[in-house]
């Protein structure tokens, strides 16, 4: 992919001028959050050929499979049609949704990191001033998550390409097009809003309506040929098909939704000038309402508050209906049943999976504790901090009113998944929450991690997306490959009692509880002791 690809009448040599120093400096900046992207997804890609093997080792096995797919609605709006029971297709249709989503991810918060943070932060500006054309910014910013998506096709289809070369690079580059699409669409609205922290939520909010609507239409449908399907860039990617008679000729959908996309970026980009935005911020209310910090706290983070518990109501609701088809579907395949019963423990195959898909809520959860609590880290490096605590408000109740949020908030998320877990499964509704509600002690050890990061320094404060994507993988990948206990044990999820269907146990729920504690309050310990904006 090459700058031309997203020139529009009027763009000349000028304005893209320094875009190729901009480019290494993106790449350098990213040069450990890429290769971690990349590595997970394509780890959660590549390692299902020998985890289905294990569960569907025949082809009789395999096609029996197929057959239930096509009658279980639920399970097909989770992870789309089967197109053929070759282990590669399998795969495809297995992580193929999943692994779209994360690229998807990946890509938005790349051009939105490089776009809209450095205009908010003030940076463009600076970098503006020199031999740098109007549009080079953007050019950089969507030529770093071209390579990012084309190194995550290159990985995938290398290694597939023993399941079927063919369907290992039409896999391979559908997952990159989903991610180019919402690079795109992420560079439009960045042009709409001048907060970069809006500008991810409104573009990972498209995310969700694309899964939403690819899902509705998936459980209508047993082939994909839904309309809702076909609006979705995700539905796109499992109606190209891989390793089940390719339709080539749908990459022609992602090429042209990234072209259109890029050139309305590139006239919006022309437009304005840096720092603006087409959708400027309106003044807040001139008194009454943030009178304190944690007010202040609740105004920042009350839309993303809200946009988790949707989600998260949702999710349970439809985790709750897939249990009795999930049951159905593992049957007598012994395998699958360990994998259920190591993720939620010895107990019946229904409270075994409830106890799963609770678990992965919760993971998801931490998530949400992680970005919350780091709020504060860009408040920080934004310097909107430093004119608050310039009044009389102390760091500590500074910090208090978002943390009081970020934990807080993880109670109600859990609340609300197991609200809707409950109504979608239509019983058991004190056993169902109970298990969502234990999930919280290991939430708040990482909410907890990430509060001693900030509090030790502002360059360790990201650090703590690491630590939650990798209790992330062990959590979702683990338990399907076999990993050692001694593995799972690492993150602070392995050791909460796997409810419902299992034994209650307060030790391990207590002993996180205060872990949490104490990392919270060593956090707020080097918060206080340390400059704002020190390392």
């Amino acid at each position: 992919m090459t700058a031309t690809t997203f020139a529009v009448r009027g763009t000349g040599s000028r304005q893209l001028a320094g875009t190729g120093t901009l480019l290494r400096f993106a790449l350098r900046r990213d040069r450990a959050m890429v290769p971690i992207w990349v590595g997970v997804n394509a780890l959660m890609v590549l390692s299902m050929p020998n985890t289905l093997k294990g569960l569907y080792g025949t082809a009789a096995e395999r096609a029996d499979l197929v057959g239930q797919m096509a009658t279980n609605a639920s399970l097909r709006a989770m992870t789309g049609p089967v197109f053929g029971d070759s282990l590669g297709a399998l795969t495809a249709w297995r992580v193929g949704v999943y692994a779209g989503a994360l690229a998807a991810v990946m890509s938005l918060l790349i051009v939105v990191r490089h776009t809209r943070d450095e205009e908010e932060s003030g940076r463009q500006e600076m970098i503006s001033a020199g031999m740098v054309g109007r549009r080079a910014p953007l050019t950089a910013a969507l030529l770093t998550a071209a390579v990012a998506d084309a190194v995550l096709a290159l990985v995938i289809a290398g290694g597939l390409a023993g399941q079927g070369a063919g369907g290992a690079l039409a896999l391979g580059l559908a997952i990159a097009g989903v991610g180019m699409v919402f690079a795109t669409m992420a560079a439009i609205v960045a042009q709409f809003t001048e907060s970069a922290r809006l500008a991810r939520g409104l573009t990972a909010g498209l995310l969700g309506a694309a899964f939403v609507l690819r899902a509705a239409g998936d459980s209508a449908t047993d082939d994909g040929s839904s309309v809702l399907t076909w609006v979705s860039p995700i539905g796109w990617l499992e109606n190209l098909r891989p390793f089940a008679a390719e339709r080539w000729w749908v990459l022609l959908l992602f090429a042209g939704a990234v072209v259109a996309q890029g050139t309305v970026a590139y006239g919006l980009a022309g437009r304005r000038d840096v720092g603006m935005s087409f959708l400027p911020s309106r003044p807040g209310p001139a008194q009454g309402r943030l009178g304190t910090a944690g007010a202040l706290a609740w105004r920042l983070q009350r839309g993303s508050v809200l946009g988790w518990s949707i989600g998260f109501l949702l999710a349970g609701v439809v985790y709750g209906g897939m249990t009795e088809g999930a049951a159905d579907l593992v049957g007598d395949n012994d395998n699958a049943r360990e994998i259920f019963q190591r993720m939620g423990g010895q107990s019946g195959l229904t409270d075994a999976f409830l106890a799963a898909m609770v678990g992965m809520l919760g993971l998801v959860a931490a998530l949400h504790i992680v970005a919350s609590v780091l709020r504060l880290h860009g408040e920080e490096t934004s310097g909107r901090a430093e004119p608050v605590l310039a009044n009389a408000v102390g760091r500590l109740r500074w910090a208090a009113g978002h943390l009081a949020i970020a934990f807080g908030g993880s109670v109600l998320l859990m609340l609300l998944a197991g609200l809707g877990l409950a109504a979608g499964y239509g019983r058991d509704f004190g056993p169902v929450l109970a298990a969502c509600l234990v999930q919280l002690p290991a939430i708040w050890v990482i909410g907890g991690v990430a509060v001693l990061l900030h509090g030790a320094s502002p360059r360790l404060a990201t650090a703590a997306w690491g630590v939650a994507g990798a209790v992330l993988l062990i959590g979702w990948i683990g338990p399907a490959l076999d990993v050692p206990q001694a593995v799972l044990d690492v993150s602070p999820f392995g050791h909460l009692p796997k409810l419902p269907g299992g034994e209650m146990q307060w030790t391990p729920v207590l002993l996180l509880t205060g872990l949490a504690v104490a990392l919270v309050a060593a956090g707020l310990a080097g918060l206080r002791r340390r400059d704002v904006l020190s390392s």
